[in-house]
C-alpha cells in the first residue's frame, strides 16, 4: 500500500512539472511570435558599406519585386528569407530611418528600404558575407543595398 501511495505521489509530481514546462514553453513561443521590431544596420563588406540585419547578415533586394510588393514566396523564401518585423523597424547608425517601411505578406510584415522588400540569403552563413550578390535565382537578379537605398553591383 505504501509503495502504491509513493508511486501516485511521484506521478502527480511529474505531471505538475510537465504542466509547468508546457506553460513555460507556450509563453516562450508567444514572446518569440510577438518578437521585437527588426533592426537594420550597416556593415563594411568587400562590396562596400551595405545594409545588414541585427545579426550582421547582409540584406538584399530582388529585381522581380514591383511597387514595394514581394515576388518571392514558397521555395524562393526558403533560400531568400524575408526580413520580417513586428512593429516599426529600427534604423541603426548609418541607416536612413525615413527610407524604412513595411509591406504585407502572408508570413507577416516584411521590412522595406527605399521601397525595396528586404531579404537575407541562406547561402550567407556568417555575418558580412555577400554570397547572394548578382544571383539570378527565381527569375531576376539579387543585389545588396547601400545605405542610400540603391543597389550595389559587383564589378
Amino acid at each position: 500500500m505504501r509503495a502504491r501511495s509513493l508511486l501516485l505521489l511521484v506521478i502527480a509530481a511529474l505531471a505538475a512539472v510537465a504542466a509547468v514546462a508546457v506553460i513555460a514553453g507556450a509563453a516562450g513561443a508567444a514572446s518569440k511570435a510577438s518578437g521585437k521590431p527588426a533592426a537594420v544596420d550597416v556593415r563594411k563588406t568587400k562590396l562596400g558599406t551595405v545594409l545588414v540585419d541585427a545579426q550582421g547578415r547582409t540584406l538584399y533586394l530582388f529585381m522581380k519585386d514591383k511597387h514595394g510588393k514581394s515576388a518571392c514566396a514558397g521555395s524562393c523564401a526558403k533560400f531568400w528569407p524575408p526580413l520580417i518585423t513586428t512593429g516599426r523597424p529600427k534604423a541603426g547608425k548609418g541607416v536612413q530611418a525615413k527610407l524604412l517601411g513595411t509591406t504585407v505578406r502572408k508570413s507577416g510584415r516584411q521590412v522595406t528600404y527605399a521601397g525595396h522588400p528586404l531579404y537575407t540569403y541562406a547561402g550567407d552563413t556568417k555575418a558580412g558575407q555577400t554570397n547572394g550578390e548578382g544571383s539570378t535565382n527565381f527569375g531576376a537578379a539579387w543585389y545588396v543595398l547601400a545605405p542610400n537605398g540603391h543597389q550595389i553591383v559587383k564589378r
